[in-house]
């Protein structure tokens, strides 16, 4: 799949068929993660992968009953748990290099972005499920004090086709030269 295609076309996925995913793809969808760039290559992230029925339903619990992506947490197939590593992301010798602080945030929506297009190339669905009480996520998962799940990602067959939103127009976000210059 061209690039652009892929980007146009990936949707986020809350309803899963229960066919199981190749390991192929699963290593595949675990490269882009590898690829990912990061703040002087640091890689801060680490993946659970949780095909436990019981470790899914206890994590569901970590998902606000309104949060229309909880079900997809028991009914994907494997969930892919997002976890960063806190205060090293962004920092020379323990002090924040930017007025941002940490940027353990920034790397790992780039790692999880690039699961997610590689995913939706080998035919599998995802969705950013960052909506949850992350510190009851870390104590079921017995994530160390130095780092903190950041997202719980379904994976799966989608078993259905999702719907584009609407985006703005590129007219209305680009500006030229300065702020205001459109």
């Amino acid at each position: 799949m061209e690039t652009m295609e892929c980007i146009l076309t990936r949707r986020s996925i809350r309803n899963y068929s229960d066919n199981p995913i190749p390991e192929e793809k699963l290593q595949k969808v675990l490269d882009a993660i590898r690829w990912a760039p990061s703040w002087v290559n640091l890689q801060p992230w680490e993946v659970v992968i949780v095909d436990d029925p019981a470790v899914k339903e206890e994590l569901q619990t970590a998902v606000p009953e309104a949060n229309p992506g909880r079900k997809a947490v028991t009914m994907a197939p494997l969930l892919l748990v997002m976890i960063g590593r806190k205060g090293v992301s962004g920092m020379y010798n323990k002090q924040a290099a930017t007025m941002y602080g940490d940027w353990v945030m920034f790397d790992m929506g780039i790692a999880c972005q690039n699961l997610c297009l590689a995913a939706w190339d080998q035919g599998l669905g995802t969705l950013h499920l960052g909506l949850l009480d992350h510190q009851k996520a870390n104590k079921i998962l017995g994530v160390p004090e130095d780092m903190t799940v950041f997202e719980i990602i379904p994976l799966g067959v989608p078993a259905k086709e999702g719907k584009a939103p609407p985006r703005k127009k590129i007219e209305e976000f680009v500006h030229n030269n300065r702020f205001g210059n459109k």
